[in-house]
C-alpha cells in the first residue's frame, strides 16, 4: 500500500503528539499530512451576539491547538495542509478522510479526556466503526 496522504486529527493531547510524529514518519516516505482539527459547534439558538463571540472564541481555541501541530510539520518539513471544522468528531474526521482522499487515518488512542473510554477513546473507537479508509492508532 502506498501512502500519499495521510489524515492526522489532533485535539492537543499527548496521544494527538504521538499521532501526529507517527504521521511525520509514515509522510517522509512521500505523503502530504491533511492536519484537521474539529471544535465544537455554536448551537443554533443561542441568539446574536452571543453565537459570534463563541464561535471567536472557539476558533480562537483551534487555532492554539493547530499551531502546535502546525509548528510541529513545518519543522519536520513535510507537506501539509490545514483544516478546522465545526461538528461531530468522530464524523466529521470520517467524512474528511473520504473526501480528501486519504489513504490512512493516524489516530491518537485516547484525546483530551481520557475518561470517555476505558481501553480506547469514544472518538477513536467511532472513527474505527464509521470509516472505511485503515486507521493507525497511536499511544
Amino acid at each position: 500500500m502506498k501512502i500519499t496522504r495521510i489524515l492526522l486529527p489532533v485535539d492537543g493531547s499527548r496521544m494527538s503528539d504521538a499521532a501526529a510524529d507517527m504521521a511525520v514518519d509514515l509522510a517522509n516516505e512521500s505523503g502530504t499530512i491533511v492536519l484537521l482539527h474539529v471544535r465544537r459547534t455554536v448551537p443554533t439558538g443561542l441568539g446574536q451576539p452571543n453565537a459570534n463571540e463563541l464561535l471567536e472564541y472557539l476558533n480562537k481555541g483551534a487555532e492554539e491547538v493547530v499551531a502546535h501541530y502546525r509548528d510541529k510539520l513545518i519543522k519536520a518539513a513535510v507537506d501539509f495542509q490545514e483544516l478546522v471544522i465545526g461538528g461531530d468528531v468522530a464524523e466529521v474526521i470520517a467524512n474528511v478522510a473520504k473526501v480528501e482522499r486519504c489513504d490512512i487515518i493516524v489516530i491518537g488512542s485516547k484525546g483530551k479526556s481520557d475518561l470517555e473510554g476505558l481501553f480506547l477513546g469514544s472518538v477513536t473507537h467511532k472513527v474505527l466503526q464509521t470509516t472505511d479508509r485503515p486507521v493507525l492508532v497511536v499511544k
